[in-house]
């Protein structure tokens, strides 16, 4: 009965309910904070509400929120997709009936929505040559898998780098982790039992880069100075350790606003919903002590 309720809705001409969906993969997080803060900022100054909802990060919850945005009848979506999606099929509800979607942060290359990212690979690339020419030569990373799309792309990253320097890796440097405190202590211990230890480490979330910092350093390992670390998202949490994190910055708010600037676009019919573009935010790498080998001690 819903179905053919929303579906109805939909059909009535010239419908609008001045509303815009946001679908994001959770709200404990910095970077989605910050994004929340950039859509907020362009759509409170147009005469559109928000409805918020999260995934969890789990796929089945995702496509629940596409189902409830759509018997919602939003006028379009702005989307930052949970780890597990392997597919943006179930957004196929609103292209059917030309609601526009724009999808920020994690996105799937496939789709012919707008897209909003990163250069995640090249940051990942940034990172692992900092690493580098920091004189590191056993680069392990630590990463939540490579299940979605800018995770794997900062792992694309990596190996690129590695390869371009001519460096050797192997299986065991690459410790598959989440971003939480739990995540990073067992990354923490996983590190802790590679031999030879790896002198540099890349860690693709600045919480688990924290907490695996605090567990290095009770089990005697000297950051920078035996091993440098280089974290991902420029989260608070990597300017109150000590040494402070070396960092790829991840502007949240730009995505956001950038995101949310381009939905508003589709919605005023300045741009066509038939053919998807992709919209690269600049990013940058903010060197602190966490990977200043070269200036230890």
């Amino acid at each position: 009965m819903l179905k053919k309720k929303s579906v109805a809705v939909y059909d009535l001409a010239g419908r609008r309910t001045r509303t815009i969906g946001v679908i994001v993969p959770k709200l404990d997080s910095h970077f989605i904070t910050s994004a929340l803060e950039g859509i907020h900022k362009v759509i409170s100054e147009t005469r559109y509400d928000i409805i918020i909802t999260h995934s969890q990060e789990r796929m089945e919850k995702e496509a629940a929120n596409v189902r409830l945005l759509f018997d919602r009848c939003v006028d379009g979506v702005l989307a930052s997709l949970s780890i597990e999606t392997r597919d943006t099929s179930h957004f196929a509800l609103f292209r059917d009936k030309g609601v526009p979607v724009v999808f920020f942060d994690r996105v799937k290359r496939a789709s012919s929505s707008d897209t909003v990212v990163i250069d995640n690979a090249g940051c990942g690339f940034l990172a692992t040559e900092h690493l580098i020419r920091q004189g590191c030569k056993r680069i392990a990373i630590i990463t939540p898998g490579r299940e979605g799309e800018a995770y794997a792309q900062r792992y694309k990253g990596f190996r690129q780098a590695l390869e371009k320097y001519n460096m050797t890796f192997s299986k065991e440097f690459h410790i598959a982790a989440g971003g939480d405190m739990d995540c990073g202590i067992d990354a923490a211990h996983q590190v802790l039992r590679l031999r030879p230890l790896p002198d540099g480490l890349f860690i693709t979330n600045d919480m688990a880069a924290a907490v695996c910092m605090q567990i290095l350093n009770e089990a005697g390992i000297r950051v920078p100075d035996d091993m440098a670390i280089v974290g991902f998202n420029n989260d608070p949490v990597g300017r109150l350790i000590t040494p402070a994190l070396t960092t790829i910055d991840y502007p949240g708010f730009e995505i956001g606003r950038t995101a949310a600037a381009s939905l508003l676009d589709h919605l005023s019919g300045r741009k066509k919903a038939e053919r998807g573009s992709t919209s690269i935010v600049p990013s940058a790498l903010i060197v602190r002590g966490s990977s200043l080998k070269c200036q230890a001690g």
